[in-house]
Protein backbone atom coordinates (compact mmCIF):
# COMPACT_ATOMS: atom_id res chain seq x y z
CA UNK A 1 0.00 0.00 0.00
CA UNK A 2 1.37 3.49 -1.11
CA UNK A 3 2.52 5.56 2.15
CA UNK A 4 0.23 9.11 1.65
CA UNK A 5 1.74 12.02 0.57
CA UNK A 6 3.22 14.41 3.61
CA UNK A 7 1.18 17.38 4.06
CA UNK A 8 3.44 20.92 4.07
CA UNK A 9 3.57 23.35 6.25
CA UNK A 10 5.94 26.30 6.03
CA UNK A 11 6.31 29.32 8.32
CA UNK A 12 6.86 32.87 6.61
CA UNK A 13 7.63 36.61 8.08
CA UNK A 14 3.70 37.51 8.75
CA UNK A 15 1.86 34.00 8.31
CA UNK A 16 2.33 29.80 6.94
CA UNK A 17 1.61 28.47 3.41
CA UNK A 18 -0.06 24.95 3.93
CA UNK A 19 -1.79 22.38 2.32
CA UNK A 20 -5.48 21.83 3.55
CA UNK A 21 -4.72 18.08 2.18
CA UNK A 22 -1.74 15.91 0.51
CA UNK A 23 -1.28 17.21 -2.95
CA UNK A 24 -4.19 20.04 -3.16
CA UNK A 25 -3.97 23.24 -3.68
CA UNK A 26 -1.84 25.88 -0.99
CA UNK A 27 -3.05 28.28 1.37
CA UNK A 28 -1.62 31.24 3.00
CA UNK A 29 -2.60 31.98 6.83
CA UNK A 30 -1.82 35.27 8.22
CA UNK A 31 -3.60 37.44 11.59
CA UNK A 32 -4.97 41.06 11.52
CA UNK A 33 -5.88 41.79 14.92
CA UNK A 34 -5.49 38.61 16.32
CA UNK A 35 -8.09 37.43 13.52
CA UNK A 36 -6.70 34.79 11.30
CA UNK A 37 -7.15 35.22 8.00
CA UNK A 38 -6.53 32.51 5.30
CA UNK A 39 -6.76 33.08 1.41
CA UNK A 40 -5.92 30.05 -1.05
CA UNK A 41 -2.92 30.56 -3.55
CA UNK A 42 -4.77 28.08 -6.31
CA UNK A 43 -1.41 26.61 -7.12
CA UNK A 44 0.02 22.94 -6.44
CA UNK A 45 3.37 24.53 -7.02
CA UNK A 46 5.49 24.96 -3.81
CA UNK A 47 7.54 27.82 -5.69
CA UNK A 48 4.91 29.62 -7.54
CA UNK A 49 3.11 29.41 -3.96
CA UNK A 50 5.81 31.10 -2.27
CA UNK A 51 6.20 33.46 -4.87
CA UNK A 52 2.43 34.53 -4.67
CA UNK A 53 2.56 34.64 -0.45
CA UNK A 54 5.07 37.38 -0.84
CA UNK A 55 2.81 39.43 -2.73
CA UNK A 56 -0.16 38.92 -0.07
CA UNK A 57 2.48 39.86 2.51
CA UNK A 58 1.96 43.83 1.75
CA UNK A 59 -1.74 42.54 2.53
CA UNK A 60 -1.29 41.63 5.79
CA UNK A 61 1.01 44.66 6.41
CA UNK A 62 -2.29 47.00 5.56
CA UNK A 63 -4.52 48.85 7.59
CA UNK A 64 -7.62 46.50 8.41
CA UNK A 65 -10.37 47.92 6.12
CA UNK A 66 -7.72 47.72 3.48
CA UNK A 67 -7.05 43.95 4.56
CA UNK A 68 -10.61 43.34 4.39
CA UNK A 69 -11.09 44.93 1.18
CA UNK A 70 -8.11 43.42 -0.43
CA UNK A 71 -8.87 39.79 1.00
CA UNK A 72 -12.13 39.51 0.23
CA UNK A 73 -10.83 40.69 -3.78
CA UNK A 74 -8.21 38.24 -3.76
CA UNK A 75 -10.33 34.95 -2.40
CA UNK A 76 -13.30 35.81 -5.03
CA UNK A 77 -10.42 36.47 -7.69
CA UNK A 78 -11.32 39.83 -8.55
CA UNK A 79 -7.51 40.56 -8.53
CA UNK A 80 -6.41 41.04 -12.22
CA UNK A 81 -4.18 39.36 -13.89
CA UNK A 82 -1.41 40.71 -15.83
CA UNK A 83 -2.88 41.06 -19.45
CA UNK A 84 -0.90 43.44 -21.69
CA UNK A 85 1.67 41.79 -22.92
CA UNK A 86 1.09 40.60 -26.76
CA UNK A 87 2.09 37.29 -27.90
CA UNK A 88 4.33 38.95 -30.48
CA UNK A 89 6.29 40.87 -28.63
CA UNK A 90 7.20 38.29 -25.52
CA UNK A 91 10.33 36.86 -27.60
CA UNK A 92 11.77 40.26 -26.92
CA UNK A 93 10.98 40.72 -23.54
CA UNK A 94 12.19 37.18 -22.62
CA UNK A 95 15.37 37.53 -24.39
CA UNK A 96 16.34 40.47 -21.58
CA UNK A 97 14.82 38.56 -19.20
CA UNK A 98 17.46 37.91 -16.16
CA UNK A 99 16.16 34.04 -15.82
CA UNK A 100 16.25 33.13 -19.58
CA UNK A 101 18.33 30.13 -21.18
CA UNK A 102 21.70 30.39 -21.76
CA UNK A 103 22.58 27.98 -24.69
CA UNK A 104 26.63 27.10 -25.22
CA UNK A 105 25.89 27.88 -29.30
CA UNK A 106 24.29 30.54 -31.02
CA UNK A 107 22.47 27.52 -33.08
CA UNK A 108 20.69 26.66 -29.68
CA UNK A 109 19.56 30.60 -29.08
CA UNK A 110 18.27 30.15 -32.70
CA UNK A 111 16.58 27.55 -31.70
CA UNK A 112 14.68 28.90 -28.77
CA UNK A 113 13.21 32.15 -31.16
CA UNK A 114 12.24 29.41 -33.85
CA UNK A 115 9.93 26.79 -31.63
CA UNK A 116 8.77 30.02 -30.11
CA UNK A 117 7.70 31.64 -33.21
CA UNK A 118 6.60 28.02 -34.80
CA UNK A 119 4.05 28.20 -31.37
CA UNK A 120 2.86 32.14 -31.71
CA UNK A 121 1.52 31.48 -35.83
CA UNK A 122 -0.19 28.41 -34.71
CA UNK A 123 -1.50 29.95 -31.92
CA UNK A 124 -3.11 33.24 -33.48
CA UNK A 125 -4.27 30.99 -36.34
CA UNK A 126 -6.25 28.90 -34.17
CA UNK A 127 -9.52 31.80 -33.74
CA UNK A 128 -9.38 31.71 -37.61
CA UNK A 129 -10.42 28.29 -37.50
CA UNK A 130 -14.25 27.63 -37.04
CA UNK A 131 -13.55 25.16 -34.38
CA UNK A 132 -11.58 27.23 -32.55
CA UNK A 133 -13.37 30.51 -32.50
CA UNK A 134 -14.28 30.34 -28.71
CA UNK A 135 -10.07 30.75 -28.13
CA UNK A 136 -9.15 34.39 -28.02
CA UNK A 137 -5.18 34.48 -28.66
CA UNK A 138 -3.87 37.65 -28.67
CA UNK A 139 -2.06 38.63 -25.50
CA UNK A 140 0.56 35.77 -23.56
CA UNK A 141 -2.54 35.26 -20.55
CA UNK A 142 -4.76 34.23 -23.25
CA UNK A 143 -2.55 30.89 -23.61
CA UNK A 144 -4.04 28.20 -21.60
CA UNK A 145 -3.45 24.54 -21.30
CA UNK A 146 -6.13 23.72 -24.13
CA UNK A 147 -3.54 25.66 -26.10
CA UNK A 148 -0.72 23.78 -25.37
CA UNK A 149 -2.80 20.61 -25.88
CA UNK A 150 -3.64 21.60 -29.17
CA UNK A 151 -0.01 22.40 -29.90
CA UNK A 152 1.52 19.21 -28.74
CA UNK A 153 -1.42 17.33 -30.92
CA UNK A 154 -0.47 19.77 -34.00
CA UNK A 155 3.60 18.71 -33.63
CA UNK A 156 2.64 15.00 -33.49
CA UNK A 157 1.28 15.20 -37.18
CA UNK A 158 4.51 16.83 -38.48
CA UNK A 159 6.24 13.25 -38.21
CA UNK A 160 9.25 14.80 -36.39
CA UNK A 161 11.71 12.29 -33.80
CA UNK A 162 10.38 12.11 -30.46
CA UNK A 163 13.71 14.46 -29.04
CA UNK A 164 12.87 17.06 -31.28
CA UNK A 165 8.95 17.34 -30.53
CA UNK A 166 9.90 17.28 -26.43
CA UNK A 167 13.10 19.71 -27.18
CA UNK A 168 10.43 22.03 -28.90
CA UNK A 169 7.83 22.23 -25.94
CA UNK A 170 10.60 22.68 -23.35
CA UNK A 171 12.06 25.51 -25.31
CA UNK A 172 8.54 26.78 -25.15
CA UNK A 173 8.02 25.84 -21.27
CA UNK A 174 11.41 27.79 -20.52
CA UNK A 175 10.24 30.76 -22.03
CA UNK A 176 7.02 30.90 -20.47
CA UNK A 177 8.79 29.89 -16.81
CA UNK A 178 9.90 33.78 -17.12
CA UNK A 179 6.44 35.06 -17.26
CA UNK A 180 4.74 33.35 -14.80
CA UNK A 181 2.81 36.18 -13.65
CA UNK A 182 0.71 36.57 -16.13
CA UNK A 183 -0.52 32.99 -15.76
CA UNK A 184 -3.83 31.99 -13.15
CA UNK A 185 -3.29 28.63 -13.34
CA UNK A 186 0.87 27.94 -13.73
CA UNK A 187 2.79 27.44 -16.89
CA UNK A 188 0.61 25.65 -19.00
CA UNK A 189 3.00 24.05 -20.62
CA UNK A 190 4.25 22.46 -17.18
CA UNK A 191 1.56 19.30 -18.61
CA UNK A 192 2.92 15.64 -18.61
CA UNK A 193 0.60 14.82 -21.48
CA UNK A 194 2.25 17.37 -23.93
CA UNK A 195 5.59 15.11 -23.81
CA UNK A 196 6.17 11.86 -25.91
CA UNK A 197 7.95 9.23 -24.66
CA UNK A 198 10.39 7.16 -26.07
CA UNK A 199 8.61 3.77 -26.25
CA UNK A 200 6.47 5.28 -29.28
CA UNK A 201 9.26 5.07 -31.61
CA UNK A 202 10.31 1.67 -29.87
CA UNK A 203 10.87 -1.28 -33.07
CA UNK A 204 9.93 1.25 -35.96
CA UNK A 205 13.47 1.36 -36.89
CA UNK A 206 16.94 0.62 -36.31
CA UNK A 207 19.44 1.95 -34.28
CA UNK A 208 22.96 3.20 -34.82
CA UNK A 209 24.99 0.05 -36.18
CA UNK A 210 28.54 -0.75 -35.50
CA UNK A 211 31.04 -1.42 -38.77
CA UNK A 212 32.08 -4.99 -38.93
CA UNK A 213 36.14 -5.11 -38.85
CA UNK A 214 36.03 -6.01 -42.40
CA UNK A 215 34.02 -3.03 -43.23
CA UNK A 216 36.57 -0.84 -41.02
CA UNK A 217 39.14 -2.64 -43.41
CA UNK A 218 37.03 -1.58 -46.79
CA UNK A 219 36.92 2.16 -45.16
CA UNK A 220 40.24 1.95 -44.84
CA UNK A 221 40.80 0.77 -48.32
CA UNK A 222 38.75 2.93 -50.18
CA UNK A 223 40.40 6.21 -48.20
CA UNK A 224 43.94 5.19 -49.78
CA UNK A 225 42.64 4.43 -53.57
CA UNK A 226 42.84 7.39 -55.48
CA UNK A 227 40.02 6.73 -57.51
CA UNK A 228 37.53 7.67 -54.74
CA UNK A 229 37.71 11.27 -54.06
CA UNK A 230 36.20 13.90 -51.25
CA UNK A 231 37.08 17.09 -50.40
CA UNK A 232 40.25 17.52 -47.80
CA UNK A 233 40.72 13.84 -48.34
CA UNK A 234 44.14 13.45 -46.36
CA UNK A 235 42.37 14.92 -43.59
CA UNK A 236 39.74 12.75 -43.58
CA UNK A 237 41.64 9.27 -43.71
CA UNK A 238 43.22 10.73 -40.88
CA UNK A 239 39.87 11.38 -38.55
CA UNK A 240 38.88 7.86 -39.93
CA UNK A 241 41.88 6.52 -38.04
CA UNK A 242 41.41 8.85 -35.30
CA UNK A 243 37.94 7.85 -34.75
CA UNK A 244 38.88 4.02 -35.31
CA UNK A 245 41.33 3.80 -33.10
CA UNK A 246 40.04 6.14 -30.10
CA UNK A 247 36.60 5.31 -30.40
CA UNK A 248 35.63 9.38 -30.09
CA UNK A 249 32.78 11.46 -31.40
CA UNK A 250 33.26 13.72 -34.58
CA UNK A 251 33.55 16.42 -33.16
CA UNK A 252 36.91 15.34 -30.86
CA UNK A 253 38.41 13.86 -33.75
CA UNK A 254 38.26 16.68 -36.14
CA UNK A 255 39.18 19.63 -33.50
CA UNK A 256 41.61 17.83 -32.41
CA UNK A 257 45.10 19.62 -31.46
CA UNK A 258 48.55 18.61 -31.98
CA UNK A 259 49.13 19.85 -27.88
CA UNK A 260 46.73 16.79 -27.36
CA UNK A 261 48.97 14.44 -29.11
CA UNK A 262 52.21 13.01 -27.48
CA UNK A 263 53.99 11.37 -30.13
CA UNK A 264 56.84 10.56 -26.97
CA UNK A 265 54.90 8.87 -25.17
CA UNK A 266 52.20 7.67 -27.67
CA UNK A 267 49.16 9.02 -26.25
CA UNK A 268 45.93 11.30 -26.50
CA UNK A 269 44.86 13.20 -23.88
CA UNK A 270 41.75 15.65 -25.24
CA UNK A 271 38.45 17.22 -23.11
CA UNK A 272 35.65 16.10 -24.97
CA UNK A 273 33.67 18.76 -26.32
CA UNK A 274 30.19 16.85 -25.54
CA UNK A 275 30.82 15.60 -21.85
CA UNK A 276 33.65 18.21 -21.03
CA UNK A 277 35.77 15.03 -19.39
CA UNK A 278 39.06 14.51 -19.95
CA UNK A 279 40.54 11.30 -21.46
CA UNK A 280 43.73 9.29 -21.89
CA UNK A 281 44.18 7.28 -24.56
CA UNK A 282 47.38 4.92 -25.87
CA UNK A 283 47.76 5.39 -29.53
CA UNK A 284 47.81 2.22 -31.07
CA UNK A 285 50.55 1.69 -33.68
CA UNK A 286 48.78 2.03 -36.96
CA UNK A 287 47.73 5.39 -35.68
CA UNK A 288 50.69 6.45 -34.51
CA UNK A 289 51.86 5.94 -38.44
CA UNK A 290 49.08 8.00 -39.37
CA UNK A 291 49.89 10.88 -36.67
CA UNK A 292 53.77 10.59 -37.17
CA UNK A 293 53.24 11.25 -40.95
CA UNK A 294 50.58 14.25 -40.44
CA UNK A 295 53.42 16.02 -38.08
CA UNK A 296 55.69 16.15 -40.73
CA UNK A 297 53.96 18.68 -42.47
CA UNK A 298 52.56 20.53 -39.30
CA UNK A 299 51.93 23.53 -39.99
CA UNK A 300 48.61 24.69 -37.67
CA UNK A 301 47.12 23.87 -34.19
CA UNK A 302 45.06 21.58 -35.22
CA UNK A 303 45.91 18.14 -36.81
CA UNK A 304 43.82 18.11 -39.53
CA UNK A 305 43.53 22.16 -39.83
CA UNK A 306 41.70 22.33 -43.34
CA UNK A 307 38.82 20.15 -41.83
CA UNK A 308 38.72 22.24 -38.75
CA UNK A 309 38.24 25.30 -40.44
CA UNK A 310 35.40 23.58 -42.05
CA UNK A 311 34.00 22.38 -39.21
CA UNK A 312 33.54 26.01 -37.30
CA UNK A 313 32.12 27.68 -40.65
CA UNK A 314 29.32 29.86 -39.70
CA UNK A 315 26.53 31.61 -41.81
CA UNK A 316 26.01 35.15 -41.57
CA UNK A 317 23.56 34.53 -38.50
CA UNK A 318 26.14 33.05 -36.60
CA UNK A 319 25.22 29.74 -36.43
CA UNK A 320 27.12 26.47 -37.50
CA UNK A 321 26.91 24.52 -40.71
CA UNK A 322 30.32 23.15 -40.93
CA UNK A 323 29.51 20.40 -38.70
CA UNK A 324 26.95 19.06 -41.45
CA UNK A 325 29.57 19.81 -43.79
CA UNK A 326 32.08 17.82 -42.58
CA UNK A 327 29.48 15.06 -41.91
CA UNK A 328 28.43 14.74 -45.30
CA UNK A 329 32.23 14.52 -46.06
CA UNK A 330 32.47 11.67 -44.12
CA UNK A 331 28.84 9.66 -45.14
CA UNK A 332 30.12 9.64 -48.69
CA UNK A 333 33.23 7.24 -47.58
CA UNK A 334 30.91 5.87 -46.47
CA UNK A 335 28.81 5.60 -49.53
CA UNK A 336 32.10 4.11 -51.18
CA UNK A 337 31.94 0.65 -49.48
CA UNK A 338 28.04 0.16 -50.68
CA UNK A 339 26.54 1.14 -47.36
CA UNK A 340 24.00 3.04 -47.12
CA UNK A 341 23.95 5.78 -44.17
CA UNK A 342 20.52 6.63 -43.96
CA UNK A 343 16.95 4.76 -44.27
CA UNK A 344 13.42 5.86 -44.81
CA UNK A 345 11.53 5.23 -41.72
CA UNK A 346 7.29 5.45 -41.39
CA UNK A 347 6.14 8.70 -39.33
CA UNK A 348 9.05 10.46 -39.64
CA UNK A 349 9.75 12.91 -42.22
CA UNK A 350 13.80 13.05 -42.17
CA UNK A 351 15.62 9.85 -42.98
CA UNK A 352 17.04 8.08 -39.62
CA UNK A 353 21.08 7.71 -40.31
CA UNK A 354 21.82 3.62 -39.56
CA UNK A 355 25.82 3.91 -40.46
CA UNK A 356 27.61 7.19 -39.59
CA UNK A 357 30.92 7.93 -38.19
CA UNK A 358 29.52 7.54 -34.42
CA UNK A 359 29.06 3.64 -35.89
CA UNK A 360 33.03 3.67 -35.34
CA UNK A 361 32.22 4.34 -32.08
CA UNK A 362 29.72 1.27 -31.34
CA UNK A 363 32.56 -0.36 -32.96
CA UNK A 364 34.92 0.38 -30.83
CA UNK A 365 33.10 -1.22 -28.11
CA UNK A 366 32.05 -4.17 -29.38
CA UNK A 367 35.51 -4.91 -30.72
CA UNK A 368 36.61 -4.74 -26.86
CA UNK A 369 33.73 -6.68 -25.60
CA UNK A 370 34.57 -9.63 -28.14
CA UNK A 371 38.43 -9.09 -26.99
CA UNK A 372 37.40 -9.36 -23.37
CA UNK A 373 38.54 -6.05 -22.76
CA UNK A 374 36.90 -4.74 -19.12
CA UNK A 375 33.95 -2.77 -18.82
CA UNK A 376 35.79 -0.02 -16.86
CA UNK A 377 38.69 0.08 -19.25
CA UNK A 378 36.24 1.07 -22.16
CA UNK A 379 34.36 3.69 -20.42
CA UNK A 380 37.88 5.33 -19.74
CA UNK A 381 38.47 5.39 -22.97
CA UNK A 382 35.06 6.63 -23.95
CA UNK A 383 34.62 9.05 -21.24
CA UNK A 384 31.29 7.92 -20.31
CA UNK A 385 29.54 5.14 -19.43
CA UNK A 386 26.53 5.45 -21.93
CA UNK A 387 24.23 3.05 -23.19
CA UNK A 388 26.54 1.99 -26.08
CA UNK A 389 28.23 0.32 -23.70
CA UNK A 390 25.73 -1.12 -21.88
CA UNK A 391 24.66 -2.54 -25.25
CA UNK A 392 27.99 -4.46 -25.80
CA UNK A 393 28.29 -6.25 -22.02
CA UNK A 394 26.56 -8.32 -20.80
CA UNK A 395 25.91 -8.71 -17.19
CA UNK A 396 28.03 -11.04 -15.32
CA UNK A 397 24.69 -12.77 -13.96
CA UNK A 398 23.22 -12.60 -17.13
CA UNK A 399 26.44 -14.98 -18.38
CA UNK A 400 25.29 -17.20 -15.75
CA UNK A 401 21.93 -17.59 -16.79
CA UNK A 402 22.66 -18.19 -19.93
CA UNK A 403 24.99 -20.85 -19.37
CA UNK A 404 22.28 -22.43 -17.00
CA UNK A 405 19.69 -22.28 -19.50
CA UNK A 406 22.07 -23.86 -22.16
CA UNK A 407 23.33 -26.98 -19.96
CA UNK A 408 19.63 -27.62 -18.83
CA UNK A 409 18.16 -27.66 -22.50
CA UNK A 410 21.14 -30.15 -23.54
CA UNK A 411 20.29 -32.26 -21.04
CA UNK A 412 16.35 -31.91 -21.80
CA UNK A 413 16.64 -32.72 -25.54
CA UNK A 414 18.99 -35.48 -24.96
CA UNK A 415 17.71 -38.91 -25.02
CA UNK A 416 21.54 -40.62 -24.18
CA UNK A 417 23.21 -41.22 -20.97
CA UNK A 418 26.89 -40.18 -20.13
CA UNK A 419 27.65 -43.43 -20.08
CA UNK A 420 25.57 -44.13 -23.61
CA UNK A 421 27.46 -41.54 -24.86
CA UNK A 422 31.29 -42.99 -24.28
CA UNK A 423 29.49 -46.40 -25.14
CA UNK A 424 28.91 -44.87 -28.76
CA UNK A 425 32.61 -42.99 -28.85
CA UNK A 426 34.21 -46.31 -28.43
CA UNK A 427 32.02 -48.13 -30.74
CA UNK A 428 33.04 -45.55 -33.55
CA UNK A 429 36.44 -45.91 -33.04
CA UNK A 430 36.52 -49.63 -33.38
CA UNK A 431 34.90 -49.28 -36.51
CA UNK A 432 36.89 -46.14 -37.73
CA UNK A 433 40.14 -46.59 -36.02
CA UNK A 434 43.07 -43.91 -36.02
CA UNK A 435 46.17 -44.43 -37.99
CA UNK A 436 47.82 -45.10 -34.57
CA UNK A 437 47.21 -48.15 -32.66
CA UNK A 438 48.86 -46.31 -29.65
CA UNK A 439 46.51 -43.02 -30.40
CA UNK A 440 43.49 -45.31 -30.38
CA UNK A 441 44.38 -46.92 -27.29
CA UNK A 442 45.26 -43.23 -25.39
CA UNK A 443 41.50 -42.11 -26.45
CA UNK A 444 40.16 -45.57 -24.77
CA UNK A 445 41.89 -44.77 -21.60
CA UNK A 446 40.81 -41.00 -21.12
CA UNK A 447 37.34 -42.65 -21.67
CA UNK A 448 37.32 -45.12 -19.43
CA UNK A 449 39.09 -44.24 -16.69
Amino acid sequence: MARPRKVICMKQDYGSIRQRKSGGNYYFRYQVNGQRKEVSLKTRNKVEAEKKAKELVEVAKSSNIEVIAAHVQYSKGLKKKLTNLPLVDVFEKYESHPDKATPHTQHERYAYRGSFKEFIEFALGLPRKKKYRHLQVENISDITKEVAILFADHLRTTEIAVDTHNRKLKRIRKIFSCFIEYFEEGNPFDLKQLYRVKREEQGKFQRRQAFTRDQERQLLEVLDDDKFQVINKEEIRVIYYIGMFTGQRLKDCVLLQWQDVCLEQRRIRLKQYKTGKEVSIPIAPELYKVLADANESQTNMYVCPNSAARYQRLDKKGINIGANLVNKDVLRVIKWIGVEPSIKVEGRVKKVTVYGFHSLRHSFCSFCAQSDISKATLISILGTDSEIADKYYTHVDEVSQIQAIAKISDKIHSDRSDNQRIKDVLELLDSNPPASKKTLAKIKNMLTD
